[in-house]
């Protein structure tokens, strides 16, 4: 079997540590700070911590942006594999959201005009931040069982429908600003008390499925969302991520492991190429389930039941 490489770009989310243990490459962007500077995307937070650039964020969301890698950045890594005759299985954040994508895509034709004769597949994940990272982590455990590179590029086209998101946003108002949900006027702001459930759409936009009052009532809707949508619990990893709310995550990862009983479950960051587009206050499960439906019908009916039981 050819040898082959998979690739992602910096907002799937994936820590140093994570990126080397699963073998993925990643292709970083850009990071704009209120001081008019540019850093590269980090996925670490050695050189910063991470309470402490949240805290920032929070009182200065305007003062930070990001911009995805380039074509030439992405042709650049592309070629370093190219001229070993690796091919490549490149992950990039939905396309409707960033122009990440299309940049990959661009950087792919620049490298095939040189080297034809290597693969190089270009995936919209449809998703962003930490699901995104799920899906590569999946692709890269199955390409370590011995998956070609076939089958796993038609795995993840296949699947990319069946990643979920189950959590909350605590201040959609700044989640909003930066157009990462969907359908947020009736939940605006910061809401006391009140939780904002949301899951991923068919595009991996987040939209706010319903909304409960106080942590406990949010849990325990959250907690039979997951158990009615996802599928074979207890051969996955289910990721918990959080933009500075690691107490409630560390709950959430409890009740998980005590209610869904998946193989394993891991609490990851939310780094500033993602998090500068999230704000504070997400914590949220990430897991492979049942297909989405386009418009989220499904998935609303079944928040509004679950929400409406526990009442």
């Amino acid at each position: 079997m050819k040898n082959y490489v998979i690739i992602a770009d910096g907002t799937c989310d994936l820590s140093e540590e994570m990126l080397k243990q699963y073998e993925i490459t990643p292709v970083l962007g850009h990071i704009h700070l209120p001081d008019g500077s540019e850093i590269s995307q980090f996925l670490s937070w050695k050189d910063y911590g991470r309470e402490d650039f949240y805290n920032k964020l929070k009182k200065n969301p305007n003062g930070y942006s990001t911009s995805p890698a380039n074509p030439e950045m992405f042709a650049q890594v592309f070629e370093g594999f190219a001229k070993r005759g690796v091919d490549m299985l490149v992950m990039t954040m939905s396309s409707t959201m960033s122009g990440t994508y299309n940049f990959a895509c661009k950087g792919r034709e620049q490298v095939l005009a040189k080297y034809p004769d290597v693969k190089i597949s270009v995936i919209d994940s449809l998703r962003f931040g930490p699901g995104y990272g799920l899906m590569a982590v999946d692709a890269a455990k199955l390409k370590a069982q011995g998956k070609t590179f076939e089958e796993v590029n038609a795995y993840l086209e296949e699947n990319k429908c069946r990643y979920h998101q189950a959590g909350w946003l605590d201040d959609l108002s700044f989640v909003a600003k930066k157009g990462r949900v969907n359908h947020a006027a009736a939940f605006m702001g910061t809401l006391v008390g009140i939780k904002p459930l949301g899951e991923f759409d068919y595009n991996g936009m987040t939209t706010v499925l319903g909304k409960a009052k106080g942590p406990k009532k949010a849990y325990a809707a959250l907690l039979k969302y997951i158990e009615a949508t996802i599928e074979d619990a207890g051969e996955q990893t289910v990721f918990i991520a959080q933009t500075n709310r690691l107490p409630q995550a560390e709950q959430y990862k409890k009740l998980i492991e005590e209610r869904i009983k998946p193989r394993e479950v891991i609490i990851t960051d939310v780094f500033p190429g993602s998090g500068i587009n999230i704000g504070p206050g997400l914590m949220a499960a990430y897991y492979r389930g049942k297909p989405i439906s386009k418009d989220l019908s499904e998935e609303k009916a079944l928040m509004n039941k679950l929400l409406n039981s526990a009442e």
